[in-house]
């Protein structure tokens, strides 16, 4: 059915004890374990900084370079986006905002 080979065999086994050992390291401790502070707090911006991470990029990048013109509908659909988020604060209405200005400029305009 498919080709294993001992090396890729070998990787998915030493893979698979990282993540058991990794996951599993909190459990061998008795006493209660807890983050520094310092740590607890900068989880606190772990969410946001990953999803940053994925749409800035896809926003301000195409094809692998920067975009280098204002006629880019993903450009005001973000914008749109961030000013009803910062408007409402809601994540519906976000996505609905910038879908409302992205679709007419990219099926409209051809942008």
């Amino acid at each position: 059915m498919f080709d294993l080979d001992p090396w890729t065999l070998l990787t998915i086994l030493a893979l698979g004890a990282v993540t058991v050992i990794a996951r599993g390291f909190f459990f061998l401790s008795d006493k209660p374990w807890t983050l520094p502070r310092w740590a607890q707090r900068g989880l606190q911006y772990a969410p946001i900084a990953a999803l940053s991470a994925v749409v800035v990029p896809e926003v301000v990048m195409s094809h692998g370079a920067l975009v280098n013109t204002w006629q880019d509908a993903r450009l005001y659909a973000a914008l749109a986006g961030a000013a009803w988020f910062f408007w409402r604060s809601g994540v519906l209405g976000t996505i609905v905002a910038g879908m409302v200005v992205y679709l007419p400029l990219r099926i409209g305009l051809g942008w």
